[in-house]
Formats: structure tokens, sequence, C-alpha cells
């Protein structure tokens, strides 16, 4: 009982403590919003026929399945071309202020009904990809998502550098019990998103690599040879049959898609998971190249993001100020004059040098 008691301590404090990984949940925030940004723009030009009032799944067959599956969108509460279209603006530039974080908790609620009723809409026109992103989004709005790399954090940075050392208000009694409830709550909502997240994702590769196991093709290490012959997944054709050249690659790609998918669970609490990582990301990138899928890669890939530590992104965030080039260290221009760092040390002192009749 008291190791049972010890044990259930430990996990409270890891759900209310603090939020745990808030830069991978800011870098899921940046992934989805560009991914659905870029699918918005991407069909932009075939808007009407997928989405609009133009488009073969009518606004009354979308009904007709939403009074089946329960989803609803808010692009079948009207039939005009103008309506749809501010929608559409409506969504793109949704997609633009959850990417940047503006606004977060808001805008993360926005940016889950755009993806809904985009997603309601027209169920049967995708490719998949905006499966698992219609997830995200649904569990993201749990998360605080905008407390790393976005305005939010920018604005609340200056606000504190504005107050200064000055003391902070008093506060009575029971309002810092409401703000303490307050900050808990948000702790452990947060913390149960990024878990929930986590689960979606392992049963994701889990589920997919023991359907791959029933299957003979996959067993026989034939499956990948199949799919680079299918019209429909060639973008590249030359390319495709060109990989399909080489049977014994076919065969150990094969192989090693069903491991990794298998092992993926199990090799998250150890120092196998950054190869098993690096593998998936090799295969999701061959996915999106040979087959002719980059918004299902790419969702996968930004979901894949999410088991990376945040000191992995901290390294990463001082590896690019070490490397961008700082503004600190222009050169004056010659209307400006020398800057103050050119000038030798003695110079800086009381000793005034004289100037030149020409100058004067």
């Amino acid at each position: 009982m008291r190791w049972l008691s010890e044990r259930a301590a430990a996990f409270w404090a890891l759900v209310t403590g603090r939020p745990v990984s808030l830069y991978a949940a800011a870098v899921l925030r940046i992934g989805y919003g560009l991914l659905y940004l870029a699918f918005l723009l991407r069909e932009f030009p075939h808007r009407n026929e997928i989405w609009g009032p133009g488009s073969p799944w009518t606004p009354e067959l979308a009904q007709q399945l939403f009074e089946q599956s329960g989803w609803n969108s808010i692009l079948t509460l009207s039939g005009s071309r103008t309506y749809f279209e501010v929608c559409y603006a409506a969504a793109v530039v949704t997609s633009v202020l959850f990417t940047l974080g503006w606004r977060t908790r808001i805008m993360s609620v926005l940016f889950a009904v755009v993806v809904v009723s985009f997603h309601a809409r027209a169920i049967f026109m995708t490719d998949g990809g905006d499966n698992l992103i219609l997830l995200m989004a649904l569990y993201l709005v749990l998360t605080a998502c905008g407390r790393r790399w976005s305005l939010d954090a920018r604005r609340t940075r200056r606000a504190v550098a504005r107050a200064g050392m000055a003391p902070p208000p008093v506060k009575t009694f029971w309002i810092q019990q409401l703000t303490d409830a307050r900050v808990t709550l948000t702790t452990v909502v947060h913390n149960c998103g990024i878990f929930v997240i986590a689960a979606q994702v392992c049963l994701l590769y889990g589920a997919a690599g023991l359907y791959k196991v029933q299957g003979a093709s996959w067993g026989g290490g034939t499956a990948i040879h199949y799919v680079l012959n299918l019209d429909l997944f060639q973008p590249w054709p030359a390319l495709s049959h060109l990989v399909d050249q080489y049977p014994t690659v076919i065969a150990v790609a094969s192989y090693v898609t069903v491991l990794l998918q298998v092992a993926f669970p199990f090799v998250l609490f150890g120092r196998l998971k950054y190869p098993v990582l690096a593998l998936l990301l090799g295969m999701h990138i061959g996915i999106a190249v040979l087959m002719g899928l980059p918004l299902f890669s790419g969702a996968m890939i930004v979901a894949d993001a999410a088991f990376l530590p945040d000191r992995f992104y901290m390294f990463l965030a001082r590896a690019a100020r070490r490397i961008a080039p700082r503004a600190s260290t222009r050169r004056p221009s010659a209307s400006e004059g020398p800057d103050s760092r050119s000038v030798p040390p003695q110079l800086r002192g009381g000793y005034t040098p004289r100037v030149s009749r020409s100058l004067r």
C-alpha cells in the first residue's frame, strides 16, 4: 500500500505539477496549421467543385450523411456562393493566425471548427491525411500550444519586461485560490491532451502494423511492389518503375515498415525511439515522393514530432540563434557614422580627438 500510494502521488505530481512538452505542442500547432493552410491554398482553384455550391456532393447529400455520422459543417448553412467564399477566406485567415499563435486559445477552437467543417462537407474527396489532422485539431484545443514559439508567448515576455521589478498586486485569499485552481486545471487538461495525442499515434501505428502482419503480401515482402504499380499512386511513373527494379530492397522495406509500426509503441521510453523516429521520417518521405501523398506524410511527420523531448527543441532554438545573423552586428551606414564598437578603447574616455579643419 505504501508503494502504491507513492506511485499515485508521483503520478499526480506529474499531471498537476507543470505542463509537459510545451515545445512539442508548439511544433504540432505550427505543423498542422501550415499543413492545412497549404492544403487550402493548393485546392483554391478547385474549392467550388470540392466544398462549394458546384460540388457533385451536394449539401443535401451531406445533410443525409450528417444524420448518420453525427457530423456537421458550417458550409452547409447556406447555398450562396458569396457565403462560401467568405467561409473559405475565414478558414485561410484562421489557419494563418493559428500557426502564428495569436490568441491561441480562441484560434485553436476556430481552427478545429474549420477542419471539422471542411472535412465533413466533402468527406470522400481527400487522401486520408486530413483524418489525422482532424483528430489533432480537436486534441490541440485541450493543450497550451501557444506558450512557446508564438505571438502570445512574445506578448507575455514583453508584458513581463514592462512590469520589471514592480511588486505583484495583492490578492485576497479567495482570488488566490481561484487563480491556483485555474492554473492546476489548465495544466491537467494540457497534460491529458498531450497524453491523448501520444496514445492516438501509438494506436495508429500499432493497428497499421498488426493489419499488415495479417496480409500475405506484406508477409511475402511484395506489398510495396504492388503499390508501385498502381496508376493511382504514381506521380512519377519512371521513378516508381526504377525503384521496382530492385526486389530485394522492396522486400527489406516491406519488412522494416511492419517492424517499425508494430514496435513503435514499445520503444517510446528508451533511446531506441530516436533511430525508430528517424526511420519513420524516411518512410514518410518515401510515401510522399513515390505515392504522391504529401498531406498524409506531412501529418504523420508532425505527429511523430510530439515524441521528441523539449530539450531537443531548445537545442534547435539555441543553434538557430547562434547561426542566424544578429541585427546588432550590422555595419553602420556612412550617414550614421562609426559605431561605438568600432572605436578603440582609449577613445571612449574623456579624451576627445582633434577634428580636422576640413571637417569643421
